[in-house]
């Protein structure tokens, strides 16, 4: 089954091409890494998956389904962390945890919450915490475990490690490895060159809406992506 496919995919808006005929498959627990400056159609393409804004041209699929204005048929299988984590400053991890995942279909027991928590690399003892007190990597965490309350098979991310630490970043990074490992595929929007080699099995360049390039991240490193970006932007 294909997780993630895009078939002559294109957004415009007011005649500008935002997205210019995207072709693309992603399959089980592929992490694909998406590369390019601001404008280039990395958060297009990912809102278009989400359904959040409708194709001009094309067809965008989840797990075969296709992806239809007003058919919330494909939202059980997606989970979407963006730059920043929206959640309840005044609740602590677990009860954000508790009330998403009732919102997604699923309740479970004050162990299971704090299970989702440490898959997602929380510690312990900020579970009980309010987010209000949390840093950018600790709300993300909490992003990750609620993708994974959800048993999302796909996640989109959108510049994750924007504003992160390096031993945050190093965090992310192997939790981001071991969601691929569980089988999930996901989808990083991202700015971060060294993280997506170290991150990503696939990685894509796009530039004013096309995807100009698509590497396996194995036959490439960090000085050679950096210097083809370079050259593609």
């Amino acid at each position: 089954m294909n997780r993630i496919q895009a078939k002559n995919l294109t957004k415009k808006y007011n005649g500008v091409t935002a997205l210019d005929h995207l072709d693309l498959t992603l399959k089980q627990g592929e992490i694909f890494c998406l590369l390019g400056q601001n404008g280039a159609g990395k958060t297009t393409t990912i809102n278009l998956f989400l359904g959040f804004i409708e194709a001009t041209e094309g067809e965008a699929f989840i797990n075969d389904i296709l992806i239809k204005s007003g058919d919330n048929s494909t939202k059980k299988f997606i989970s979407y962390i963006p730059e920043v984590v929206m959640l309840y400053g005044n609740l602590s991890a677990a009860e954000n945890l508790d009330y998403f995942s009732k919102l997604a279909g699923f309740k479970y027991s004050r162990q299971e919450l704090e299970h989702h928590l440490f898959q997602a690399g929380l510690q312990p003892e900020a579970n009980s915490k309010r987010v209000g007190t949390f840093s950018k990597g600790m709300r993300q965490k909490v992003g990750i475990a609620i993708a994974l309350a959800k048993n999302a098979d796909v996640i989109f991310m959108d510049e994750p490690t924007s504003g992160l630490d390096p031993k945050a970043t190093n965090e992310f990074t192997q939790i981001v490895r071991t969601l691929g490992m569980k089988g999930k595929t996901v989808m990083m929007a991202t700015h971060d060159i060294f993280n997506a080699v170290n991150v990503g099995a696939t990685i894509g360049i796009m530039r004013q809406g096309r995807l100009i390039h698509t590497l396996n991240a194995k036959d490439i490193d960090a000085v050679q992506l950096q210097q083809l970006y370079l050259e593609t932007i």
